[in-house]
């Protein structure tokens, strides 16, 4: 057993309870990773922090991806997190003094698959949309204008139920959103949604309004208060669910969609960029990834020496 190492580990895991009051939960995370971790050392004959050298880790790193008779391999986050777990051993060893040297600060957690977003069609919209306005009713009005506005703009489903009535221009025919950090962005709108809006504010809002204090809130509930998050996301399971759509849909499907249709479209990548918000254009440009693929069928389906 590698006794001088687990004496190490043990030290690390207090200072995570006491100096740095992480939770339960996530101590018996790292407790379980260093374990492990201690028992690869002890089968390499590793029995002091000083031991370790940076093969040692990458290759504890290759073990786990790898997986052996005990263990299974792990996914790249699983293993990513046991990475952390080490380093932040071996940080801790040199700052105490119990070594002079940190060799975990050049092994790198491997990185997750990019998850590309999901999008619906523009048919797989429209669908929904209807369906949202199907019963004609006040809610009906007010959850068309809801989900226009979250496809017409980008928004995020904080930034929707957020707005307040006057946050909209109809002269500009744009809107003010307040997005992450408390940054605000001006986005336009399109006439699909600023008429479902100005449907839902003529006809629904009064209505509803009179249940309650009303405010400057723009989307509000059957009791006149603001909407919440959670009832946005129902009003669009509920409306996707009545169009048959048979893939799972979130308020962040739209938002995917808006962002895809448009470089569909031929919109500037940047472009896409400040209408939805993104600090950095490289969060957004994982949406081109989406339209390549477009590009590729459209390609095989209508290039006369693609087709075999």
């Amino acid at each position: 057993m590698a006794a001088n190492l687990a004496r190490t580990v043990e030290g690390y895991l207090d200072h995570l309870r006491v100096e740095r009051g992480l939770a339960d939960n996530t101590l018996a995370s790292y407790r379980r990773d260093l374990r492990r971790y201690v028992a690869y050392c002890a089968g390499h004959g590793i029995d002091s922090i000083e031991q370790v050298a940076n093969s040692d880790i990458s290759e504890f790193l290759a073990s786990l991806r790898r997986g052996d008779e005990e263990h299974q391999p792990l996914a790249a986050a699983s293993a990513a997190r046991t990475v952390v777990a080490v380093r932040g051993l071996h940080r801790f060893a040199l700052r105490e003094g119990l070594t002079v040297a940190d060799p975990g600060r050049e092994v790198h957690p491997p990185s997750s698959p990019r998850r590309l977003p999901k999008a619906i069609s523009v048919d797989e919209v429209t669908a929904i949309l209807d369906a949202a306005e199907a019963d004609g009713n006040p809610l009906a009005l007010r959850d068309r204008a809801l989900l226009e506005v979250l496809y017409g703009t980008g928004a995020r489903i904080s930034e929707a139920v957020g707005l307040d009535v006057d946050d909209l221009d109809f002269s500009s025919a744009s809107v003010l959103l307040r997005g992450k950090g408390g940054k605000q962005r001006i986005v336009p709108v399109g006439r699909f949604a600023l008429s479902a809006v100005e449907a839902y504010l003529v006809r629904s809002r009064p209505v509803l309004a009179a249940g309650g204090p009303g405010g400057a809130a723009l989307f509000i509930n059957s009791r006149g208060g603001r909407l919440s998050r959670q009832s946005a996301w129902t009003t669009l399971r509920a409306a996707a669910r009545r169009a048959g759509l048979a893939v799972e849909v979130s308020p962040h499907t739209l938002r995917h969609s808006f962002a895809t249709h448009l470089l569909d479209g031929g919109a500037d990548v940047r472009v896409v960029q400040e209408l939805l918000g993104h600090a950095s254009v490289t969060t957004t440009q994982v949406y081109t990834l989406v339209t390549v693929d477009r590009l590729r069928e459209v390609y095989a389906a209508s290039h006369p020496r693609a087709r075999g």
